[in-house]
């Protein structure tokens, strides 16, 4: 049964970075579309950043994620990454790690496979 695992959530400071990881079971990550979304409470879901498979490549950041925010893949360890950097209050949310075959797409609803979340704080 297919399976990711978000981890390396947590409070920060506005400026600081966070790595999280999202570890996959039963899923190849190397032949799947691969994206990570968020949801601030009280707010919808939002694409953040996805990368397609090892073929068909690509990476897609989020407008207010561009320039501080990258995707990346292990693919020996069957794990994606979201390298966050100068994160920002506005950044605060429980992050998603999502999984699709095909190519990538921006809305949450074309995703099979979630992950559980993690929490990320970032205090002004």
């Amino acid at each position: 049964q297919a399976q990711l695992v978000e981890s390396g959530g947590g409070l920060v400071q506005a400026g600081d970075s966070l790595r999280l990881s999202c570890a996959a079971s039963g899923l190849p990550v190397s032949i799947y579309a691969m994206a990570w979304f968020r949801q601030a409470a009280g707010k919808e879901r939002e694409f953040v950043t996805a990368m397609g498979n090892s073929w068909s490549g690509g990476t897609y950041y989020a407008d207010s994620v561009k320039g501080r925010f990258t995707i990346s893949r292990d693919n020996v360890k069957n794990t994606v990454y979201l390298q966050m950097n100068s994160l920002k209050p506005e950044d605060t949310a429980v992050y998603y790690c999502a999984a699709k075959g095909g190519r990538v797409v921006y809305d949450g609803m074309g995703y099979n496979y979630w992950g559980q979340g993690t929490q990320v704080t970032v205090s002004s």
